[in-house]
């Protein structure tokens, strides 16, 4: 069962168009990951979801149409969007950044979920008081990852989460991304440049070129294709 259904979807920045008629799916449950080289329309894929760009086509979450639907709307159906760059609050402690993740839930249900999440990232809570801007940068990685969570997403969408990072931050920023996965069913769609590591947490893989999938398969599969691999992600 899909929880994202993406259908001939085009989207532009005013007459620019990026991506040109993409159709691919995101199994309930599972972590598919969209790989590409820069350019590619991988941001945008995500930014489309959101609402952040205009669009045509059929966006379907959970078997509802949510194309044309506000932001803030399709945030409240249950979709969070970790950006490019985190997008962290830096005069903001990490704890008031937790806060504003929990806007569309209850205070009691936020306190519950930031309890919860200083538990998984017990860096965050031993840095709750300190501003975001004077985290490492593997730590607002982290922080951005459970602001988006506090709310209890069904879909929680990130931008290449390994931007920036040093390769042992990044393995273990990726290590907690499988481990949501698997200890709260969170469906996870996530696009990032290190195809290598992305394809070892993934059970699917959308491939994207130009603003076109050239292929969707299973993660493994992609993995061990090296006429694809040399094509496309370059190693």
């Amino acid at each position: 069962m899909n929880l994202l259904d993406v259908e001939g979807l085009h989207a532009r920045y005013g007459s620019a168009e990026v991506l040109h008629g993409i159709d691919f799916a995101v199994p309930a449950g599972e972590v598919t990951v969209v790989l590409g080289a820069n350019g590619a329309g991988k941001t945008t894929i995500l930014r489309s979801i959101c609402a952040m760009v205009h669009t045509t086509g059929r966006i379907v979450f959970d078997g509802r149409d949510i194309s044309g639907l506000r932001t803030d709307r399709i945030a409240c159906l249950g979709v969070a969007h970790v950006p490019q760059g985190r997008g962290t609050f830096g005069d903001l402690t990490v704890e008031e950044n937790l806060r504003i993740g929990g806007y569309t839930t209850s205070t009691a249900a936020t306190e519950r979920a930031i309890d919860r999440w200083y538990d998984f990232f017990p860096r965050l809570r031993e840095r709750r008081r300190r501003p975001a801007a004077g985290l490492s940068g593997g730590e607002q990685q982290m922080l951005a990852i459970a602001r988006a969570l506090v709310a209890g997403p069904r879909l929680l969408l990130l931008d290449e989460p390994s931007l920036g990072l040093a390769p042992r931050i990044t393995q273990e920023v990726f290590r907690a991304l499988a481990r949501i996965n698997a200890d709260t069913g969170t469906t996870i769609l996530v696009v990032e440049q290190n195809a290598h590591l992305a394809l070892d947490i993934g059970t699917s893989a959308v491939l994207v070129d130009a603003g076109r999938v050239v292929a969707q398969r299973p993660a493994e599969s992609l993995a061990r294709d090296e006429s694809v691999r040399r094509a496309y992600l370059g190693y």
